[in-house]
């Protein structure tokens, strides 16, 4: 059988898997355990350190991010101070011994802050954490219309090694139909004024399947993007998710559930971009993620440590431990965030040193998320280390899973022994396989979530 077929049963685009189990998964914590007794018995020599920011100056169509339009004056300082607090609490609960190898400002767009307000988020997580921003690899996130020559001069200045632009299109009809409107002429000033920081590695975003766009047209994005020669590029299919700009309008114009004629023109861009990224000489790390030749690996890789060990800092970041995975409540409905928001910002530090909403990972859920998070990487997983973290084979804990993939010719039969890697199909049906590893636990409270 095809799976790419236009009458294929299989969903080639079912959920973007970033991270296993969702914020929909997870629940109050009616024990609101403290955080130093969950960080007690964790390693602690190489955690990774995240900030959210939650705000942002426009909210695109297709974003279901935890984020808000704009912030009332005062707010940004609030929220700064909020996250000063919770970075003292954490850092009691962790202990001196804490150390972190990576650093990551997200949102949100961490470039919402202006100039100084970044210089005060860099000294929250040295200072308040800990972290070393110009020994360790740091990740920052930014939108063409914020990537201002002072804000850019800031994150130089502190370390930062990777900086990642969201373009989606150069296309200014695509943009505006995905709800990010933006000028080709102010996208590619910022792309210069990010060079001209001398950030070492550059990652432009892109999305395939907006309304109206075609082979030429995203391959006419492509080559305006590699006109740049980016470290990085981040191929992104689009999901018209509930409660977006995008959702909305979906709501009053309704179509069938599943539109398979979508699904295999996303799939269609998707090979077209792929290949041509290929033919330029980039590596494909993921599904998404695509490395110039020679480019260093420096912190931008999707989340994949198995292992755990995530700090995260604002009301939108997740915090990873090998038994919790914790944060705050989760929405994506304008007015709730709000309300999450302002919740955070009122906050004493004593409430900062428990965790409130999360999700407890059983063994079955452990296997489950170190097998999904290697198994999407282009490089795949070697079985011997499955094996020496949980003491069982992974052939064994999900026989019917990786029998149906095989099936499907979603894995590679050309794999080195001992070395579970998908094939080019399976990588291009990622979104597909991914979700096909949840539990059914997991299944059942990302079902019953209500969303908000």
């Amino acid at each position: 059988m095809n799976i790419s077929t236009l009458g294929s049963t299989v969903r080639p685009y079912q959920s973007y898997v970033y991270a296993y189990p969702h914020k929909t998964a997870y629940r109050p914590l009616v024990e609101r355990p403290a955080l130093r007794e969950l960080w007690a018995a964790e390693p602690k020599d190489a955690l990774s350190l995240y900030l959210h920011i939650p705000f942002c100056e426009v909210r695109c169509g297709f974003c279901n991010l935890f984020t808000r339009i704009g912030a009332p004056e005062g707010l940004v300082t609030a929220y700064l101070d909020a996250l000063e607090r919770q970075a003292g609490a954490v850092r009691e609960a962790l202990g001196a011994e804490a150390r972190f190898a990576a650093a990551a400002f997200g949102g949100g767009t961490p470039t919402f802050l202006e100039a100084a307000e970044l210089e005060r988020l860099c000294d929250i997580a040295e200072n308040g954490m800990g972290a070393d921003l110009a020994a360790v690899p740091l990740s920052v996130e930014a939108s063409p219309s914020t990537a201002t020559a002072d804000r850019l001069a800031v994150l130089a200045g502190r370390g930062t090694t990777r900086l990642s632009l969201g373009v989606q299109s150069f296309v200014e009809a695509e943009a505006r139909s995905a709800v990010r409107p933006q000028r080709r002429a102010d996208v590619e000033a910022a792309l210069g004024r990010i060079r001209e920081a001398g950030i070492p590695v550059l990652n432009i975003d892109l999305i395939y399947g907006i309304d109206g766009q075609t082979e030429d047209s995203w391959r006419h994005s492509l080559d305006a993007a590699l006109a740049w020669r980016p470290e990085e590029l981040y191929l992104y299919p689009l999901y018209v998710r509930p409660l977006t700009g995008l959702g909305r309008k979906e709501a009053r114009e309704p179509e069938a559930e599943w539109d398979p004629e979508w699904d295999e023109r996303r799939l269609r861009l998707y090979r077209a971009g792929r290949d041509h990224l290929l033919a330029h000489g980039y590596e494909q790390v993921s599904m998404r993620m695509f490395r110039a030749p020679g480019a260093p690996a420096t912190g931008g890789e999707d989340y994949a440590c198995q292992t755990d060990g995530m700090v995260g800092l604002g009301c939108g970041a997740r915090s990873y431990t090998s038994a919790l995975h914790y944060s705050f409540d989760y929405a994506v409905d304008m007015r709730e965030i709000r309300g999450i928001v302002d919740d955070y910002v009122s906050r004493p530090a004593a409430d900062f040193a428990r965790a409130e909403h999360g999700r407890w990972m059983t063994g079955d859920e452990a296997r489950r998320r170190h097998l999904l998070q290697s198994v999407l990487q282009a490089e795949g997983m070697a079985a011997a280390e499955y094996r020496a973290r949980f003491g069982t084979d992974p052939a064994a804990d999900f026989p019917a899973e990786l029998a149906r993939f095989s099936a499907r010719g979603w894995l590679d039969p050309d794999a080195a022994p001992g070395r579970l890697r998908l094939s080019p199909e399976g990588l291009a049906h990622s979104d597909a396989l991914g979700p096909e590893l949840f539990s059914p636990a997991v299944r059942a409270a990302m079902a019953a979530y209500d969303l908000k």
